[in-house]
């Protein structure tokens, strides 16, 4: 069902009426009062609901105070952690200076080790060589009395093969 423009009219005309009739278009006496008691109740409300506000925000205040001294407590921790790895730190590095300082130390002696060693090789590779020359001057008289011997038997066989077959 859809209103008409006179429905309308009607409405309109008579809903001011209607409203005092059932006493919602005027306030009555006792109406104003509960309404300003309301008011005074919900005013009351909203001050103890800032006295609420303003006792959390004090206490989160005290909360945060705290939990920035647990951050400076914590800050002073690392800070003493940080010191105490430092000197670990130094103490390593002396530790590994003196490694390195006994490496050098054996350096050192190994090259030492290796040049008497050298001495030595070079010592007995002239030894050598003198022996090798004494040898190879030995052979060399070998074989030319070798060859002489030869030869002189040679010379020898032939002269008497010669002198017995006429």
């Amino acid at each position: 069902m859809t209103l008409t423009q006179d429905d309308i009219d009607f409405i309109k005309d008579n809903m001011a009426d209607w409203l005092i009739e059932q006493s919602l278009g005027k306030p009555t006496a006792v109406y104003e009062i509960e309404l300003r008691e309301r008011m005074v109740r919900v005013e009351e409300e909203l001050k103890h609901q800032r006295e609420l506000m303003r006792e959390g925000f004090s206490k989160m205040e005290k909360r945060f105070e705290q939990v920035d001294k647990r951050f400076e407590q914590i800050d002073k921790r690392f800070e003493a952690m940080q010191a105490n790895m430092d000197k670990r730190f130094e103490q390593v590095e002396k530790r590994f200076e003196q490694v390195d300082k006994r490496f050098e130390a054996m350096q050192n002696n190994m090259d030492k080790r290796f040049e008497q060693s050298d001495k030595r090789f070079e010592a007995m590779q002239a030894n050598m060589d003198l022996r090798f020359e004494a040898m190879t001057r030995r052979i060399d008289r070998f074989m030319i009395w070798s060859f002489g011997t030869i030869i002189g038997v040679a010379g020898i066989s032939v002269g008497l093969i010669k002198f017995w077959n006429p």
